[in-house]
């Protein structure tokens, strides 16, 4: 590797002296998976007072329920204990201030690369695009009838859950 991980690496090393968690299983100890954002400011185990082993958490840019994340949904339920989904975007969200052409645009004007082939699923009613990912993973012919899914949008600024109803 190089020099650009060192204090990873280091820090790892901290880590692994006091490393407790070598006898969790795989399965998901509260039988729950969040699908949440990248966003560095959201810890979902703590906000959610969970530990480690506790959920699978899935993140990717907007906490959009992708192909991807209905595939792995999927996994988590049937071979991993997962028996509800939590979708939990977050306010000041950038992919909720802009459309997929103003993203384009930017890296395109700042980065010289054209990303038109990608979609990248901005969300300019957070509430709405949620309500939509819920929907999707309750009318997934891959995921049981009786699977426990909900929503809630995380305030960056308060640390509370605002619920959104289907």
């Amino acid at each position: 590797m190089s020099d650009a991980f060192d204090d990873l690496l280091a820090a790892n090393e901290k880590y692994a002296a006091t490393f407790s968690h070598s006898g969790l299983s795989g399965q998901a100890g509260r039988g729950l998976a969040v699908v949440t954002c990248m966003d560095s400011r959201v810890d979902p185990l703590g906000l959610l007072g969970l530990r480690a082993g506790d959920a699978k958490i899935l993140r990717n840019a907007g906490a959009r329920v992708t192909d991807d994340v209905l595939r792995t949904l999927v996994l988590a339920v049937y071979l991993l204990g997962v028996h509800r989904v939590l979708v939990m975007p977050h306010t000041d969200c950038r992919m909720s201030k802009s459309t997929d052409a103003d993203v384009h645009k930017v890296i395109a004007d700042e980065h010289g690369v054209d990303t038109r082939s990608l979609v990248f699923k901005t969300v300019p009613d957070q509430a709405e695009a949620l309500r939509q990912d819920l929907v999707r993973i309750k009318a997934s012919p891959y995921l049981p009838d009786g699977l426990a899914v909900g929503g809630a949008v995380y305030d960056v600024l308060t640390g509370r859950l605002q619920p959104v109803d289907l």
